[in-house]
């Protein structure tokens, strides 16, 4: 027991260092070759900070524990909007009068109602997940062009790690730590994950939707937590409606061509509402811009935790 979870630790820990350095490697590998900071944002970023909850539910299909691979996605979507959004706005209010986000939430939601009739036509096998793909595919399209339209595009100071004279040995290196990083802190992960769930009786489903969905939701809730220290927690309303629309479209779009995903009852009964509830609940702040005050996420915070209880319990 204690070995599995230390598995666990040492899988985050990973996930959460090699994530970063595939980020960075690839931003300045992106820059170094002459492709737009535009086109790095909207694609080779978006895509390498998905990339641990990715390698986590691949990981779980070929271990055969879908269950995990389902419960990280939903879990993963559940935590970023009500802890990743909840506790920064406890630290400080989220303006939402600032946030352009609208044209992103209502792909959030359309992604979000995709996903769930996909989920009822279950298992999700390999045209289920090209479904999933050609609508992250559509999507990202859809995200370049308009922002090609309003000239409004990534610039290099937007972009994490983005350092366009960085040495090729540095920018090796970064994609090496993680290339390597993130398949073993994603067996890691789903090895102690899966061990935990067997000792103490609990589905991995609900661990997928609990330990490991906040997990790998840590990385976005720390820097969401950083920028509202720094009194910019607008931030984190832009990064949660992105990481989301990619777990739904792009995670499940490629777990599914590695393996039939089975979708238990449970989940179509209730995880699935839960996650599309959650997503309901941006609306007055996105639609009729009111502000995500202290009460807000302490509300956030104390529906993810109630939530959370009702599934181990």
């Amino acid at each position: 027991m204690l070995m599995d979870v230390m598995y666990v630790g040492i899988g985050l820990v990973l996930l959460v260092l090699a994530g970063d350095a595939l980020v960075r490697g690839s931003v300045n590998l992106s820059l170094r070759l002459g492709i737009p900071p535009l086109i790095v944002g909207l694609t080779v970023v978006a895509f390498g900070t998905s990339a641990p909850e990715m390698l986590v539910s691949v990981s779980a299909v070929l271990d055969n524990a879908p269950g995990i691979a389902l419960g990280n996605v939903v879990g993963s979507n559940i935590a970023n909007i009500l802890l990743v959004l909840g506790i920064p706005a406890i630290i400080s209010t989220i303006h939402s009068s600032d946030l352009g986000v609208t044209r992103g939430y209502l792909t959030m939601l359309a992604a979000t109602a995709l996903f769930i009739g996909l989920c009822f036509l279950g298992p999700i096998t390999w045209w289920h997940a090209a479904i999933l793909l050609i609508g992250l595919a559509l999507m990202i399209l859809d995200n370049i062009r308009t922002a090609y339209r309003h000239r409004n595009g990534a610039k290099l100071d937007d972009l994490e790690g983005a350092d366009p004279s960085a040495p090729w040995w540095k920018i090796i290196g970064f994609l090496i730590v993680g290339l390597i990083g993130l398949p073993f802190g994603a067996d890691f992960l789903v090895d102690g994950a899966s061990n935990i769930a067997r000792v103490f009786g609990i589905s991995e489903t609900v661990i997928g939707l609990t330990l490991v969905a906040v997990g790998t939701s840590l990385p976005e809730l720390a820097t969401s937590v950083i920028a509202a220290f720094k009194k910019q927690a607008d931030v984190a309303m832009g990064n949660v409606i992105g990481s989301n629309v990619f777990n739904l479209l792009g995670i499940i779009g490629v777990a599914g061509f590695v393996g039939s995903i089975p979708v238990p009852q449970s989940m179509l009964h209730s995880d699935l509402w839960v996650m599309a509830a959650a997503a309901l609940l941006l609306i007055p702040f996105i639609m009729m811009r009111h502000h995500i005050t202290r009460a807000v996420g302490i509300a956030f915070v104390a529906a993810y935790v109630a939530y959370t209880v009702s599934l181990v319990a």
